[in-house]
């Protein structure tokens, strides 16, 4: 193989990563407003930051991307607390929270 087409591949390859991880960003942007909102919590900043980045087998056995997402809520409107979005491809396997108070 030529090196111009090995280029061009592992430019293919770069392009086709940075779309496919603005679009799972999106999708864990969407589902931590959600998730806040379901528990009567404030989601702070309207953003999520990815913390964790690696391969994994999804259900099917299939090589995806396992990318863990953080944000932060609060429930008093006072304290930042921690939540965590996991996502396997562009399913979201998990949300978790750092414990809250009750109202």
């Amino acid at each position: 193989m030529s090196t111009e087409i090995l280029v061009l591949l592992g430019v293919a390859a770069l392009v086709w990563f940075w779309f496919d991880s603005l679009k799972v960003r999106e999708r864990a942007l969407a589902v931590g407003p959600g998730a806040c909102e379901r528990s009567g919590l404030q989601f702070l900043d309207q953003t999520v930051e990815c913390i964790s980045l690696k391969l994994a087998r999804n259900e099917d056995g299939r090589v995806v991307i396992r990318r863990i997402y953080r944000f932060e809520f609060t429930d008093n409107g006072e304290s930042r607390r921690t939540g965590t979005i996991v996502m396997m491809g562009s399913q979201v396997i998990s949300i978790t929270m750092e414990p809250y108070l009750l109202h």
